[in-house]
């Protein structure tokens, strides 16, 4: 799948909504009862970019992102301004955010994730677009220097430099983009209904990378 390690205008997804969108089969049986699964372990956020634009200048923007993305052909990051960090957004991202492994004595490599609780439920999503140099990282509890470890900001792996003990818990913190495209091959826009009040739908949609 082809991916550009771009970041889309903040200027423009700050104004855009949208959010996780799950799918659930849902059967209804004969005795009123209803049976439901789902076919995707992880959600996909869908977006709506078009309400971030607010000027001309913004259409022109997007439309050179949209052009030099050619489409929905390649993926792109977008920060979720509502969801891009391993902590609450009001708070600070802090190295014992989120747990991402135990050691072993062997293992060095743990991909960041993020943990979402409520009651005794929770879901893991796998975080595979950091910020570069937002990665902190920490041993049971005690941060570790940027020099014993390493993070792959395409995929989201940390590497640590030596294995750590069996037993060590492994914590990090994190800002994050999510991989996206667009799903359209055309934007609409008219100069007339812009000025009116209308902006361009122009939708966007995680991709699994």
């Amino acid at each position: 799948m082809g991916f550009h390690e771009v970041r889309f205008p903040t200027s423009l997804s700050f104004g855009s909504a949208g959010g996780p969108v799950r799918r659930t089969d849902v059967v209804t049986l004969a005795n009123g009862f209803e049976e439901r699964n789902t076919p995707w372990a992880h959600s996909r956020r869908r977006y709506d970019a078009g309400l971030g634009v607010r000027s001309l200048d913004d259409v022109a923007v997007l439309t050179a992102f949209f052009e030099a993305r050619q489409g929905q052909l390649y993926g792109f990051r977008w920060k979720d301004w509502a969801d891009y960090k391993s902590c609450q957004p009001s708070a600070a991202v802090a190295a014992t955010d989120q747990q991402i492994g135990v050691g072993d004595a062997v293992r060095r490599g743990f991909p960041l994730a993020k943990m979402y609780e409520s009651g005794s439920e929770s879901y893991l999503r796998p975080i595979a677009k950091p910020i570069a140099g937002t990665v902190r990282v920490a041993l049971d509890g005690i941060e570790q220097p940027e020099s014993v470890f390493s993070v792959d900001l395409s995929t989201g792996l940390v590497t640590l430099a030596l294995p750590p003990a069996a037993g060590v818990v492994v914590t990090a913190g994190f800002e994050f983009d999510v991989p996206v495209r667009f799903d359209t091959d055309q934007i609409v826009t008219s100069v007339a209904s812009f000025q009116a009040g209308d902006v361009p739908d122009v939708p966007v949609l995680e991709v699994r990378v």
